[in-house]
């Protein structure tokens, strides 16, 4: 499944999608989330030697109709309709309905799983850079992201069993998982307004 992802079969590459999520998203937290899972899920494609730009675009699109349809009945829904009348392809849309654990589509391949594992646990490390004295996620430990975890209280609409399942669901080691993407996103701080010096 894996090899039929490709961004050649994507219309307009990129920058069509970042059109697209400007569209329908005005809220600058939702695009610098779109952004933040963007990062994860290109570096995790990296990893795997899947296509990175392909990966990368169901990360940044996988939440472009949440602010318009933010409710179960409509997200992902609303935005898979408009992805395939833009001429995504199934695989694509797939994998955006896949991460909503009540859509009815498992996820079966590499990339759902992916997109899962790092859409709770992006905006949860966003959350703790937030709190960092410099406002950088250069400034957040592993060991700090799950002591936050713990705390009902912090960031409290991230699903803590969602970031926990979607480590699971790759097979991979929580505090792994967690230096992987914060390590992403490190790479896209700036973009993220969050990429303060930290600590000396």
């Amino acid at each position: 499944m894996g090899s039929t992802e490709s961004a050649t079969d994507l219309p307009g590459g990129r920058d069509a999608a970042l059109e697209l999520l400007h569209e329908y998203t005005k809220k600058p937290g939702l695009i610098k989330h779109a952004l933040a899972v963007e990062a994860a899920c290109r570096t995790y494609a990296e990893k795997h030697g899947a296509d990175p730009d392909a990966w990368g675009l169901v990360g940044l699109l996988h939440d472009f109709d949440y602010e318009r349809w933010p409710t179960p009945e409509d997200h992902p829904f609303r935005g898979s309709e408009i992805l395939a009348e833009r001429g995504y392809p199934e695989w694509f849309r797939r994998a955006i309905l896949s991460h909503a654990n009540y859509s009815g589509v498992a996820r079966e391949s590499l990339l759902e799983k992916t997109l899962f594992a790092c859409d709770e646990l992006s905006g949860f490390l966003t959350a703790c850079a937030l709190v960092t004295p410099a406002r950088s996620l250069h400034d957040v430990k592993v060991k700090s992201v799950r002591k936050k975890m713990k705390s009902k209280a912090f960031a409290a609409s991230v699903s803590r069993e969602d970031i926990i399942d979607g480590a699971e669901g790759l097979g991979v080691d929580l505090n792994e998982h967690i230096e992987f993407v914060l390590g992403a996103l490190r790479g896209v701080a700036d973009e993220l307004e969050l990429g303060g010096q930290g600590a000396p």
